[in-house]
């Protein structure tokens, strides 16, 4: 028996198997070449945040583009920091915007696929095979330091005036520890971590290629890195290096945050005999900071676009958030989207080297734009639909205003939808509430301003006039003339071209008139198809608003 055997049977008594066991037990997988196995990894620390869509979105794509695996895994190592239930808010997150991972953590301590666990808590078992191995090979060792003591470590180093800091080269008390000094310990009870025994040089560079940012050289790791931690749970550099092994990852993507950790992992994937993973350094997702104008990351604390939910709660469609993603995540998406209008999104050939390598500009305004162009491409069904679910959530009297009467509400959906010009304006699923509020005697708020050029006594003849004639069984062409014939009588020309050419010839126009109107029934200047507006609301409401928004007029004028 060795010193490093006789160690590693101290420190992992109940461990027999081998790192070749798990070789066995997770094979290569059987995939086409060239597909990409890739991970979305977070951390059941709170809700799911837009920066992990972001990463979570590029993770699927990448698999997708391939042929490849995109699976979930959970990283709840840092008890410290996870809340209740946390994985629930990162797979409704996840469903919410149809992003769903071939494999991994389905639910509440359910999972599919071949090569889980899929919770790194549940896979302390496989840390502790490898971490056996590293210590017969002498490549890890146990540390005894205590809190004090590491305490002590950094002040001396200041004193030194060493330019890196960390446990490393005669920093590293048990390094060197004799095996009598190790025994000893572990037989008096002292707790202790697990340290790397790492083998690097300052002097020497690490060199790899990152898909986004390209060639990247750091210097070599030189720390003594912690594997375990007093309680045998790994820390987030070891349970990374054996999952991303033995789930036969190829790709990982994670935040630039982590770039700067590049060379300790190359260094375990190396210790423990593994293949080291393709890397993509993702750019953060920024948003300008409204105090000062800067850049800066989107907060948790401060922004509540942070939280994905709030998209959700707010009724964007799945669709658009996931759209507006994807210019983030590849330049030359919008390109592709202007000259393939109605293919699926995740028709897109999607390439990691087509990211920024600068942080990603999170932009409210733009999201809401792309946002208004789904739904303006939505037929009046889905837009009912999709309103109605997100009301039955949020505004239980909107969802009883449309289930009551879902013809009108379709009808309303309808109006200047389809064609080759769709009306946008509507952002959310939040917004159509006060958008048609005119449509249902609740909700609709009377508001007879008038535009400046219009004053209230011709307003109030307009609209008694107007009472006179209007139908509801008017087609379009019938109901306008009928407004064109309102015109002269009241000294408006229905010719917009004649008024602009001789504008005091005339007090307005046939637009002018149509607005009066539609104040009257609506209390908008803007609002879509006037006359399928009026049919909608029936004639009985029609003629009760023209008489109201008279009478006031008249008592205006």
């Amino acid at each position: 028996m060795t010193d490093t055997q006789k160690i590693a049977d101290l420190l992992f008594p109940e461990v027999s198997a081998v790192p070749q066991d798990l070789e066995e037990k997770y094979p290569p997988r059987a995939l086409p070449e060239g597909a990409r196995v890739t991970r979305f990894s977070p951390s059941p620390t709170g809700y799911l945040h837009i920066g992990g869509l972001f990463g979570a979105l590029a993770d699927y794509m990448t698999a997708k583009a391939t042929g490849g695996v995109f699976y979930l895994r959970i990283e709840d190592t840092d008890k410290k920091r996870e809340i209740e239930d946390g994985v629930s808010g990162i797979l409704e997150g996840l469903r919410a915007f149809g992003i769903t991972p071939d494999e991994g953590v389905t639910g509440f301590d359910s999972e599919t696929g071949a090569y889980g666990p899929y919770t790194q808590s549940k896979r302390v078992e496989i840390y502790h095979i490898v971490a056996k191995d590293l210590v017969r090979r002498g490549l890890a060792y146990p540390c005894f330091c205590t809190a004090d003591e590491l305490a002590a470590l950094r002040e001396q180093q200041e004193k030194d005036g060493a330019l890196i800091r960390g446990y490393f080269g005669k920093y590293a008390k048990c390094r060197d520890l004799s095996d009598e000094e190790i025994e000893a310990n572990l037989r008096a009870g002292k707790p202790y971590v697990l340290r790397f025994r790492s083998d690097g040089d300052e002097n020497r560079r690490v060199r790899f290629d990152d898909i986004v940012r390209g060639k990247i050289e750091f210097p070599e790791n030189i720390i003594d890195e912690v594997l375990l931690k007093s309680d045998g749970v790994p820390t987030y550099h070891f349970a990374h290096v054996c999952d991303d092994h033995f789930m036969r990852t190829t790709h990982v993507l994670r935040g630039e945050e982590w770039l700067s950790s590049v060379p300790k992992h190359i260094a375990l994937f190396k210790a423990c005999g593994f293949r080291t993973p393709k890397y993509a350094h993702t750019p953060l997702v920024l948003k300008i900071d409204e105090q000062d104008g800067t850049k800066r990351k989107i907060s948790k604390r401060k922004d509540p676009e942070a939280a994905v939910s709030y998209f959700v709660d707010s009724g964007y469609p799945k669709e658009a958030l996931i759209e507006y993603l994807m210019t983030l995540l590849n330049s030359n998406f919008e390109d592709w989207r202007r000259a393939n209008p109605e293919a699926d999104i995740y028709s897109f050939p999607f390439n990691l080297k087509k990211m920024s390598v600068s942080g990603a500009l999170f932009d409210l305004a733009k999201l809401n734009d792309i946002s208004k162009t789904v739904i303006s491409r939505m037929d009046a069904q889905t837009v009912f639909d999709r309103t109605l679910e997100w009301a039955k959530t949020y505004d239980a009297e909107y969802a009883a205003l449309l289930e009551n009467d879902p013809q009108k509400a379709l009808g309303m959906m309808a109006l200047d939808r389809g064609g080759k010009k769709p009306r946008k304006d509507i952002a959310m699923w939040s917004q159509v509430r006060s958008y048609f509020s005119y449509m249902y005697p609740a909700l609709y708020e009377k508001d007879y301003t008038l535009p400046e050029n219009i004053d209230a006594a011709d307003a109030a003849a307009i609209l008694h006039d107007y009472s006179q004639v209007w139908s509801p069984a008017d087609e379009k062409d019938v109901w306008f003339e009928k407004i064109k014939a309102l015109c002269a009588p009241h000294g408006f020309t229905p010719n917009v071209k004649e008024y602009k050419q001789n504008p005091d010839a005339f007090k307005g126009h046939v637009g002018d008139v149509s607005t009066v109107i539609r104040i009257a029934v609506t209390g908008r200047t803007n609002t879509p198809d006037l006359c399928t507006i009026l049919q909608l609301l029936g004639e009985e409401a029609v003629h009760a608003r023209l008489a109201d928004a008279e009478a006031f007029y008249r008592a205006q004028a």
